[in-house]
């Protein structure tokens, strides 16, 4: 949230019957052939989604499913990342995550705040076995904000206040002892807590204001180490744009991925998910061109300076809509202003997965939970494939995750994300690879396929690395190639298979 102010045919035989009869004298005439059956449809893929509008997802994974937290109070849950069951929404006392006592529990973050409204919490599960959910409240106008922690022994609540942790937007002293400056200090909202590589805990949290920043948590208490004040920057500052923070780390890459939202939440804000990483959880945070991250805020005295940030990051995924090819059908796919996300690896497959919330072309303010999954590219940056994700095993006939070259080669809709931050909808162009490896259709140069599915895009002199995978194709009711790239200027392709 801002301060100022998400789818056999019965082979062979076709049985005849052929009846006939031997005997002496005259044979009788044998009958006609029935007719053949009629051939079976291959069964179309089980695909199916029930969808849910949690703003600022927030993903923590238990034992009795996969749960996202979010904005309002809001919580949903779901055992398969495509059917979400909401569990809570509203900030008040019927919301069964605080036992129906809200307002009661958080009396002292709604007084500092001057507004009874949560915006994007983090429920981490700590050593101790508890569910420590890190809320925040902010007044939004201003970043008069509250940052606290609540506990429960049960992720779905009642959650029990512990304290507030972080405060800002105050007249005077802030948390660091200085006098409180919102071009440089956090608006206290958006936190994340995390355990890194070697079992330390931390939380990244912020939002315009004075940026992004980080800071140690003693995981026995859930509460910041003493002695940081608000933690150290990695991005952003002089209110711009930046917020919705979230770091993941990858044992394959050994990196740790910083995501940000770039622009405003709202339809025509532009909001658009970046990536930076580093090798430390608390940086600093490098794009591919070397940039770091702690550098990258709005010019001195200026407010929501897009023109300053925007060339800066790895652009994951902005406004975007694809057309319908020749025999799909339904609205076009596509996203307004999709963010504020958080992700997970999941160990077991190897699978990393990217969770936020996006609007819609032509439908408003209205935004869903969205899942796609990401991929690992030849330059070690995660890129998130290029639809939402539905697991390949509800393929039918079954198709195979690798994709060779001759897989590949044919017809696309494409989509080119670009660096900026704009309300305006990116819309897809046709391009082929053909067979010989060269580009043909809107683009013009080459390709080629590596082990693994990478693949690798040359274009206009721009090298982009990506990852081919299959993946559902509402409009066309089937799985299908696509893939995503990355150029080392952040700039993503998307990419999905019409035709045969």
């Amino acid at each position: 949230m801002s301060n100022l102010n998400r789818r056999e045919l019965l082979a062979g035989s076709a049985l005849l019957a052929l009846g006939g009869c031997g005997g002496g004298g005259s044979a009788a005439p044998a009958p006609s052939p029935a007719p053949a059956p009629a051939p079976t449809p291959a069964p179309a893929a089980a695909v199916s989604f029930a969808n849910v509008s949690v703003h600022d997802p927030s993903v923590i994974r238990t034992g009795g499913g996969i749960y996202v937290f979010g904005s309002h109070l809001a919580a949903a849950r779901t055992t398969d990342l495509m059917n979400w069951t909401k569990l809570a929404d509203g900030v008040d006392n019927n919301n069964p995550l605080f036992g129906n006592k809200l307002t009661t529990e958080l009396a002292a973050t709604f007084a500092w705040t001057t507004v009874t409204d949560l915006w994007a919490p983090d429920v981490e599960q700590l050593p101790d076995g508890k569910f420590y959910m890190y809320y925040c409240s902010c007044q939004g106008s201003s970043p008069l904000s509250a940052l606290g922690v609540a506990v429960a022994s049960n992720v779905e609540g009642p959650y029990v206040n512990k304290q507030i942790l972080l405060k800002s937007g105050m007249v005077g002293l802030s948390e660091d002892g200085s006098t409180y400056d919102a071009t440089k200090h956090p608006n206290v909202v958006d936190p994340q807590v995390f355990k890194d590589a070697a079992g330390g805990w931390w939380m990244v949290y912020g939002s315009y204001s004075g940026g992004i920043f980080i800071m140690a948590i003693d995981p026995a208490t859930g509460l910041p180490m003493p002695g940081q004040g608000y933690g150290k920057h990695l991005m952003g500052g002089n209110h711009a744009r930046i917020e919705g923070s979230y770091i993941l780390y990858s044992p394959q890459s050994r990196y740790y991925y910083l995501f940000a939202s770039f622009g405003g939440l709202a339809a025509n804000g532009g909001y658009n998910l970046r990536i930076a990483r580093s090798r430390a959880p608390d940086g600093p945070y490098l794009d591919g061109d070397g940039t770091d991250m702690a550098t990258v805020m709005g010019a001195p005295g200026t407010a929501f300076d897009d023109a300053s940030i925007a060339p800066h990051a790895m652009k994951l995924v902005g406004n975007h809509q694809y057309a319908l090819a020749a025999g799909e059908t339904g609205t076009a796919l596509g996203y307004v202003s999709p963010g504020h996300n958080s992700a997970y690896y999941d160990a077991t497959t190897q699978q990393y997965f990217l969770i936020f919330h996006s609007r819609f072309p032509n439908q408003g303010e209205y935004h869903e939970v969205r899942v796609h999954e990401m991929h690992l590219n030849e330059d070690g940056w995660l890129v998130a494939a290029a639809l939402r994700y539905a697991p390949l095993s509800l393929a039918k006939p079954a198709q195979t995750a690798g994709v060779a070259a001759s897989d590949a080669a044919g017809s696309y809709k494409l989509v080119n994300h670009g660096k900026d931050i704009s309300a305006a909808i990116k819309a897809s162009i046709a391009v082929t690879l053909n067979a010989d490896g060269s580009l043909g259709g809107g683009m013009s140069g080459s390709w080629a396929v590596k082990a693994g599915n990478l693949l690798t895009i040359t274009s206009g002199g721009t090298s982009y690395s990506g990852v081919l995978s299959r993946q559902w194709n509402t409009n066309a009711d089937a799985f299908v190639v696509s893939f995503s790239a990355m150029s080392s200027g952040g700039v993503s392709l998307w990419a999905v298979r019409t035709g045969s």
